[in-house]
């Protein structure tokens, strides 16, 4: 058996695969809420009691290996969670699961090897482009936080090299972006372009707009209000809400098109995590896309650059699979 987890500050899906010859089938999966519990290892130890009659074994019996893709940069084979009070660490949960192959990934590195995974169904074309193939490619996720990975070849397959580029400066385009900057520093030192672009966005955008206007879910946290927002702006039943999403698609565009010249992405862009799919409706109306080309000197550079959504939010846990197979010498 294989345990495959999707770390993240909301939430963490676990989940235990069986098979051969690098076909898995999962098992069992659960999914926690990560702010319920004091540390990861105290989720590993309810994950294995829960699933002790599911999996056929008890407690780590039977495991051969595990993945997990965390949201926060892994060094020296530990992750210090971004946005929980967490550290995990892969010599602890080796001993907990006992077997020595454990990998521990970022969370984006994580989602960038489950794309050459995925089938058509689970993806939906935003751009068609023109492929380059064998190019760099680069990955955006937008959900709790703001993830950004990039995937090199390295004459055989992509290999991912993750990064902290959500923590990168907000750079405003337009005036009122630059007034939202100057609206969030009154309350922050430090205005990340994550600050914006993840789940707690939202609320932000929108009281910005228009602070008159409130929500039953503003009464709880910034996270909360991004399911309200998105739901009322593509309903159509809030203008304010519309105004927010339309802002908030448009910065999003912006930043992945900053991606994609940082790293000459021009094997393509992949857009993952959990906002894109929930908001899909509008991430295809071209907003997006025409933020991301609105670049100096690069505009036709980039409109050629292919740009694909991940709709299967289960992409961490496969890419978490995959690399801890081939860790135990399973996978390829």
């Amino acid at each position: 058996m294989i345990v495959a987890g999707d770390v993240g500050g909301t939430k963490c899906n676990l989940a235990v695969y069986r098979g051969r010859d690098g076909q898995y089938q999962q098992a069992a999966k659960r999914r926690y809420e990560s702010r319920k519990f004091p540390s990861f290892e105290a989720i590993v130890a309810e994950f294995l009691s829960d699933i002790s009659g599911t999996a056929g074994g008890t407690g780590a019996a039977g495991i051969v290996a595990a993945g997990f893709g965390v949201a926060g940069p892994v060094i020296d084979n530990r992750v210090k969670a971004t946005n929980l009070p967490w550290t995990v660490d892969g010599a602890e949960l080796a001993r907990q699961l006992a077997t020595p192959h454990i990998v521990l990934l970022n969370d984006l590195e994580a989602t960038a090897y489950s794309l050459a995974l995925l089938g058509s169904t689970e993806v939906v074309t935003l751009n068609r482009g023109v492929p380059a193939p064998k190019a760099t490619q680069a990955l955006i996720a937008s959900g709790t936080g703001l993830g950004e990975s990039i995937l090199f070849w390295n004459g055989e397959r992509y290999a991912v090299a993750s990064t902290e580029g959500g923590h990168t400066d907000f750079a405003p385009r337009t005036e009122t972006e630059i007034e939202l900057l100057r609206h969030m520093k009154k309350s922050n030192e430090y205005v990340s372009v994550e600050l914006i672009l993840s789940g707690r966005g939202f609320r932000t955008v929108h009281e910005f707009l228009d602070a008159s206007v409130r929500h039953d879910s503003f009464n709880g946290s910034e996270d909360d209000a991004a399911p309200e927002i998105t739901h009322l702006a593509l309903e159509k039943k809030c203008p304010v809400c519309v105004r927010t999403l339309d802002l908030w698609t448009s910065m999003y565009g912006a930043e992945a098109g900053n991606l994609a010249l940082k790293t000459l992405a021009r094997g393509g862009v992949w857009v993952a995590g959990g906002i894109a799919v929930k908001i899909r409706k509008k991430m295809e109306d071209g907003a997006f896309f025409q933020a991301f080309c609105e670049k100096e000197k690069f505009s036709a550079m980039l409109a050629q650059i292919p740009i694909q959504m991940v709709l299967n939010e289960e992409a961490p846990l496969l890419g978490a699979l995959s690399q801890a197979a081939r860790a135990a010498g399973l996978g390829k």
